[in-house]
């Protein structure tokens, strides 16, 4: 079964509290999402620990309830 968008914004708000998260929904079928993601805690991260930080948010559900997200992460101006 798919996951729903506010789903996966929970999730990762969750983990990053005070986060702006941004989720689109790529396909309009509940498997393929964009997501963009800025937090604080990402400061002094690099782009690949940032996205790392977002699936482990994700508590395992990559590649099965959600099959895809594009992540664009980044720590606030």
């Amino acid at each position: 079964m798919p996951m729903e968008s506010t789903e996966i914004e929970r999730l990762i708000l969750d983990a990053f509290p005070g986060a702006s998260v941004e989720i689109t929904d790529l396909a309009g079928d509940g498997d393929h999402f964009a997501a963009t993601v800025v937090a604080e805690a990402f400061r002094g991260m690099n782009r690949v620990q940032q996205q790392r930080a977002v699936y482990a948010a994700l508590k395992g559900r990559m590649g099965g309830e959600l099959h895809a997200l594009a992540l664009t992460t980044r720590a606030p101006d």
